[in-house]
């Protein structure tokens, strides 16, 4: 069947949408992301799936590892990736 279909991702986990400090619209690597919003998995998913295209980059979703598809600290790259298998489920 193939990894997706094999797996089983908790979209109720427990999980915190945070941001990067930015300056000129770049992460400040000097800086440490902070939390924006708490909830589930679904709920950040979708809190940053409203944020501006433009301006993804600069979050990221911390939430527990559920291997193999959602790591503890989730890129934008993979929350869209996410996103996207969230639709089709």
């Amino acid at each position: 069947m193939g990894v997706v279909a094999d797996s089983k991702v908790d979209f109720g986990a427990r999980a915190a949408l945070h941001k990067w400090p930015s300056l000129a619209n770049q992460r400040r690597p000097d800086r440490e992301p902070y939390q924006v919003s708490e909830g589930t998995l679904d709920e950040c998913i979708s809190a940053f799936m409203g944020k501006p295209e433009a301006t993804r980059h600069l979050y990221e979703i911390h939430t527990a590892p559920q291997p193999p598809l959602v790591t503890d600290i989730l890129s934008p790259e993979h929350i869209i990736e996410l996103s996207r298998l969230r639709e089709f489920l």
